[in-house]
């Protein structure tokens, strides 16, 4: 962490010798863990000059807590907007270190029933609403491997176990633009969520609004896939996404 600390903007590439200086450590010191941050991509070196700056994958790390906290910022009207004009429980959630990581929550105070996923809670990848959205836009290959270290577990008669149905919801998802989950993680509460995207397109995070499954009957069901899907572009564009097709409930 010193080492990663001695750079700045005046300070943008260091020799082992200026960083043994700045941090009062000896050279073999610096030189072995510059080379354990340069193998995991936290610095990266010019082979000519042997200089070191900092490597891409602070810049990934960096990306991260960036979407992250602009993104609740930016999210955080339009949330308590949807729940206001739905009355039911709204979440807002990433995939952070192959987990689910429910970011805001918004609620109706009135209400006696209340969800036990709050803000902070990690959940398995693949868990409700938010996770087969997250899920869903994610390659083939990183599908498996989640499924593979997070094997579906089973919380209601209705949840989905196989990982072949799993993959086929995950299709649906992609081609409806929204998941639905009735009964699949709690017995009587359902679910609906739609993708946020950033200014690449790429989904970084679900919207989703949890209900008792027997409030709503088909035709409410389709009003909040609508509402939570036109709720997730407007922040979607917010953050850059530029819509190309819209999509139909």
């Amino acid at each position: 962490m010193q080492i990663l600390n001695a750079f700045n903007n005046d300070r943008q590439v260091l020799t082992v010798a200026q960083l043994s200086e700045i941090l009062s450590l000896s050279r073999a010191t610096v030189l072995r863990l510059c080379t354990t941050l340069l193998r995991y991509g936290y610095l990266r070196q010019d082979l000519g000059s042997k200089q070191y700056s900092l490597g891409l994958k602070l810049f990934e790390l960096g990306s991260i807590v960036f979407h992250s906290f602009s993104l609740i910022d930016i999210a955080s009207p339009y949330l308590s907007q949807l729940q206001m004009k739905l009355g039911k429980s709204i979440f807002l959630g990433i995939l952070e270190n192959e987990e689910l990581l429910y970011i805001d929550k918004r609620e109706d105070p009135r209400n006696p029933i209340t969800f036990t996923s709050k803000m902070g809670t990690h959940r398995p990848p693949y868990w409700g609403m938010l996770g087969s959205v997250l899920m869903a836009y994610l390659p083939d290959s990183e599908i498996e491997r989640l499924l593979e270290r997070n094997p579906l577990t089973a919380t209601t008669k209705k949840s989905i176990t196989k990982k072949e149905k799993y993959k086929e919801r995950l299709r649906q998802v992609r081609e409806q633009g929204y998941a639905i989950d009735i009964d699949e993680v709690f017995e009587g509460i359902s679910g609906v969520a739609a993708p946020v995207r950033d200014f690449t397109g790429k989904v970084i995070a679900s919207i989703g609004v949890g209900f008792i499954s027997s409030s709503v009957d088909s035709k409410g069901l389709k009003r909040i896939a609508k509402e939570v899907m036109a709720t997730a572009l407007t922040i979607s564009k917010k953050i850059g996404y530029l819509e190309k097709r819209e999509q139909a409930v």
